[in-house]
């Protein structure tokens, strides 16, 4: 008899403290279970579980061999993933999580190439700004912009974005263009609500580094808003630029105070800290890195 299978039977009633429960999850018969469970006692020469018509429970013994089945099927399972991962075709169901902006410009467009590459994939995509627990939701990757927090996940560096200051020509032909930090407390700004500083806004030129506070007449968790209301002349954003990078090429949006600048955010794919990664997760990451290794918002 399959030893591995049997270790495989054990530790599942163990698990389940059922022989019925064991069948369902097995998608064997309760008979085959007990029977599996059975033979194994009597090779080994011990009792694993104390039966009883109410439940069932580890001896010592079996506390002891549980412990070491779990061991042996991790590592087969490990073994089996290693291999997988390096010769393994991308396919199956990827779910990955963008933020919102950055996946309707950047990412839209590139998905149907790496379908049409890896028809094996299948995407689960979900759009959201809020920092998603991967492992607790289910997610294979993400992508996140900004500075990341030191944590388990493995990232990968895509690209870089810079955070630039700038409004539409209108507006600063009516009220206009401020040539140091401070003078943006006077003027109409439109302020993204999930930066981390808040309303204090953080530059660095020549003179060194200034912080002002601003007041925003606009406050948004949305950078298309933003976007959109700097394009319309109601103020000043800053926002980065795979956000506003096509508008500054275009002069419907022009750059403020270029001599100082608001710091650059990161742009990652991460995945859960696993020992080895799915081919799937694999060639998306790939796929990511090659697609922006010159980025369009810099162009």
């Amino acid at each position: 008899m399959d030893r591995f299978l049997e270790m495989k039977v054990f530790a599942a009633v163990a698990e389940a403290g059922s022989f019925t429960r064991t069948a369902d999850a097995l998608d064997m018969s309760k008979a085959a279970v007990s029977r599996y469970v059975a033979e194994l006692e009597e090779r080994l020469g011990v009792r694993l579980l104390h039966r009883t018509t109410r439940k069932l429970s580890l001896t010592t013994e079996g506390e002891i061999f549980q412990a070491r089945c779990r061991e042996l099927l991790a590592n087969l399972g490990d073994a089996e993933a290693e291999i997988t991962s390096r010769t393994g075709a991308a396919s199956g169901l990827l779910k990955a999580n963008v933020p919102v902006t950055f996946g309707l410009m950047h990412l839209s467009s590139l998905w149907p190439a790496l379908l049409a590459h890896h028809p094996g994939l299948m995407l689960d995509l979900t759009l959201s700004d809020r920092v998603v627990d991967l492992v607790e939701e289910g997610f294979d990757v993400a992508v996140r912009i900004g500075q990341l927090p030191a944590s388990s996940l493995i990232s990968r560096k895509l690209a870089s974005t810079r955070m630039i200051l700038c409004a539409a020509p209108a507006y600063l032909a009516a009220r206009g263009e401020p040539a140091l930090p401070a003078e943006l407390a006077a003027h109409d700004v439109i302020s993204y609500s999930l930066f981390a500083a808040g309303e204090n806004w953080t530059f660095t030129g020549a003179l060194g580094e200034q912080t002002v506070r601003v007041t925003p007449r606009v406050r948004t968790n949305s950078g298309d808003t933003c976007r959109a209301a700097a394009l319309l002349g109601q103020g000043i954003v800053l926002q980065p630029s795979f956000i506003v990078g096509a508008d500054l090429a275009a002069g419907r949006l022009v750059e403020i105070m270029p001599g100082w600048r608001a710091g650059e955010l990161g742009v990652y794919a991460v995945y859960p800290s696993r020992k080895f990664v799915a081919p799937k997760v694999r060639v998306l990451i790939d796929f990511l890195v090659e697609s922006f290794a010159e980025p369009p918002w810099d162009n």
